[in-house]
């Protein structure tokens, strides 16, 4: 138990950076250009990890399978994170953050209208209290912030969402590793695919005349200079391959409901560092959002924690 919870401190530190270093490169490389780079390079990391995984497991991969990882690459990295990468470039790190914390809510809410999975009242009032916080954050009556990057980042918390509930009968089948690991590499693939249509004349010069410069021509390997490699390897190995390895090696050792408190610490951490590295400012109305979408998460994490603590007491009392 104790290795699990220094996986759950490895992993909220490294998500906690990622869009500050998404941020600090946003500027030099194209956000689809940068997504594709870094998923399929985080994919490549994680193959020892899911190999070993199905070894231990005694399974193979299915055909069917592997349409299905196919389509979870093209939800959850070609559009959720493709979103996520467009609302980096156009809103503060810390706004993005803090918002797409409140992803494992909007699981819950997802796994019950589509898995059929029991909801409580904690989860309703979590997330009543962390839409309530977004929207502090947002300030509609007074905002600072880009009204784009804010509808990029909640899209992205949706759809990320949904690959996650997508995805939960094949975890509960090849384990999560085994599934992020190949949904990484097919979203990646189907990406590259894309990047390659933009430079066809017609598909390119259409995305151009209708503003969206940003699909039009994607590189695939400008931006790459002794400034900017470190950072790229950074987002690539540590906070995408070892940040998830990590993350499912704290829910191998834990559980999935303990794993999340990654997703109570963010809001907290991520914010300090964009003060600290990017001088992001917190508002007073961002530091209300984020206690309220704190006790969102813990209303939320807190009864299935001590649920499972007084099952293990019940069990050892058991035993003796």
């Amino acid at each position: 138990m104790k290795k699990g919870y220094v996986y759950i401190i490895l992993t909220t530190v490294i998500f906690s950076t990622m869009e500050i270093a998404l941020k600090l490169v946003s500027t030099t490389f194209n956000p689809i250009q940068l997504t594709f780079t870094r998923f399929f390079i985080g994919g490549l990391c994680l193959i020892p990890f899911a190999i070993s995984s199905l070894h231990k497991k005694h399974l193979s991969i299915s055909i069917n399978d592997l349409y299905y990882f196919a389509l979870l690459g093209l939800l959850g990295i070609v559009v959720s994170m493709g979103l996520y990468q467009l609302a980096v470039q156009n809103t503060e790190a810390s706004v993005v953050a803090v918002l797409f914390s409140c992803n494992p809510v909007f699981v819950t809410i997802l796994a019950f209208f589509l898995l059929k999975e029991a909801i409580t009242k904690n989860n309703i009032i979590a997330l009543v209290l962390e839409i309530i916080g977004t929207i502090i954050i947002i300030d509609p009556l007074n905002t600072k912030l880009s009204v784009l990057g804010v509808i990029l980042t909640i899209a992205s918390t949706l759809t990320f969402a949904l690959y996650g509930v997508s995805g939960k009968k094949k975890c509960a089948k090849y384990g999560g590793i085994v599934v992020t690991c190949f949904g990484f590499i097919f979203g990646s693939l189907e990406m590259l695919i894309l990047i390659g249509l933009t430079h066809i004349t017609l598909i390119s010069n259409w995305f151009y005349s209708n503003g969206l410069a940003t699909f039009s021509n994607i590189p695939l390997f400008t931006g790459y200079n002794l400034n900017t490699l470190p950072i790229v390897a950074f987002i690539c190995i540590i906070n995408t391959g070892v940040g998830f390895a990590c993350y499912f090696k704290a829910m191998e050792e834990t559980s999935a409901q303990t794993t999340s408190l990654v997703f109570f610490f963010k809001p907290i951490l991520a914010p300090i560092l964009a003060l600290i590295i990017l001088h992001e400012i917190i508002p007073f109305n961002m530091i209300m959002g984020i206690l309220l979408i704190l006790i969102g998460s813990l209303s939320s994490i807190l009864p299935e924690l001590l649920a499972q603590r007084n099952a293990k007491l019940d069990t050892d009392n058991t035993i003796i």
